[in-house]
């Protein structure tokens, strides 16, 4: 059996977030094909209880612990030495030495990196190195770019530093790695638009859902405290595109959507909520659940699913998994890119809050959110299926 090097900038267990999901997918998948050495950061202390599950699917393990402060002020390095912030923030001696002594002593084949910043530890392997394929997910660049556009002074200039420091970082990975996948068409395009060069070497690998999980034939209780007309928006809520998104909802839409049903409630179902987030709890109809130990309750018993993203990139898994639930989804133009859905028919689009809100209320007044989930649920299951994707990641690979 072949080796194979797999580094992430996040533990790829539990996978309860949406980068998670994606890594989690691809290393169970690698695992039953190669003899997996697996490097990563922890950056939620309850995660800790799973590295002895992923010491068991995998070769050797090397998990460093990611203290968000101390990884913040290591960051400032970049502004010293010209680099993106990101890269300080996920280098660690510890993970870079083992790095090494797993690339001289065993007979690596295959190197995959997981985000655009685990690829400064195989950088420095040239002659004769492995195969290195490079996940970058989405172009994360241009999510400091989206970042940067929503504000002015000193953070809209660190922002778009930050940016144009990645971008480079990714024209590198690029032009020097085997193989570069993304998870959209449009983050394809993108990346080959500033990558010409590099073209034929970069992939789109899409992102999937398990529709069997996420099932609306299985039976759920209704989730204690829930009650009312329900609209359940999902996702970590420490992650910046969701918490403007809760934010823009709750400000800017969901008082006229109560005016209009009075009893309708918003249940915000995510870990480590900020308090901006947790201050909502005060207000009437908002819910804020903080980590719960399965999403699928909440999605069984919601009368809509909202996602009103205004930054995103790549695909929403959210989205993807509430459309595999039989719920209808009333998004955001940008919380759709990269999934294909027919609006009008699989899914609502609806972008500015008056047209968010007529969505919401035509479906919950109405009968059209049943064939709505219907016809989302078969979209599922006939474009979004992993075993698609997982094909796609081991031509990357050379498999």
């Amino acid at each position: 059996m072949q080796e194979l090097l797999f580094l992430a900038h996040r533990v790829p267990y539990p996978p309860d977030k949406g980068d998670k999901i994606r890594s989690w997918n691809f290393l169970k998948h690698l695992a039953e094909r190669y003899r997996v050495h697996l490097g990563c950061f922890i950056d939620d202390p309850r995660d800790w209880e799973f590295t002895e599950f992923l010491r068991g699917i995998c070769h050797d393990c090397c998990f460093v612990k990611l203290e968000p402060h101390r990884a913040r002020l290591r960051s400032l390095r970049g502004l010293l030495d010209g680099r993106p912030l990101t890269l300080p923030y996920y280098f660690d001696t510890a993970l870079d030495r083992w790095v090494r002594e797993v690339l001289s002593r065993s007979a690596v084949t295959k190197v995959f990196i997981f985000c655009s910043a685990m690829a400064q530890y195989v950088s420095h392997d040239t002659q004769g190195s492995p195969r290195r394929v490079a996940d970058l997910v989405d172009i994360d660049s241009e999510k400091w770019f989206d970042y940067a556009r929503t504000l002015r002074g000193p953070k809209a200039w660190l922002w778009r530093r930050e940016g144009e420091r990645l971008r480079d970082v990714e024209k590198d990975i690029a032009c020097s790695f085997d193989t570069t996948v993304v998870a959209t068409a449009a983050e394809l395009k993108l990346l080959r638009s500033f990558v010409p060069a590099a073209a034929s070497h970069i992939a789109h690998v899409g992102n999937g859902v398990d529709a069997g999980y996420f099932s609306p034939d299985r039976q759920y209780a209704i989730p204690q405290g829930m009650r009312g007309t329900a609209l359940v928006f999902t996702g970590a809520m420490d992650y910046r595109p969701n918490i403007d998104a809760v934010l823009y909802f709750a400000r800017a839409i969901l008082p006229s959507v109560r005016q209009r049903i009075p009893d309708i409630n918003f249940y915000v179902v995510g870990s480590n909520p900020k308090p901006e987030i947790v201050a909502l709890s005060s207000d009437e109809g908002i819910i804020v659940t903080g980590r719960v130990p399965d999403v699928r309750p909440y999605l069984a018993h919601a009368n809509v699913f909202v996602a009103p993203l205004r930054i995103a990139r790549g695909v929403q898994n959210k989205v993807l998994e509430a459309m595999a639930m039989a719920k209808p989804v009333v998004a955001s133009s940008a919380a759709i890119n990269g999934i294909e859905a027919q609006p009008g028919n699989e899914i609502l689009v609806a972008d500015g809050a008056e047209a968010f809100t007529k969505a919401i209320c035509r479906v919950v007044e109405t009968d059209i959110g049943a064939q709505i989930g219907r016809d989302a649920r078969r979209r599922v299951l006939a474009d979004y299926a992993w075993s698609a994707s997982l094909t796609r990641l081991d031509a990357a690979l050379g498999a």
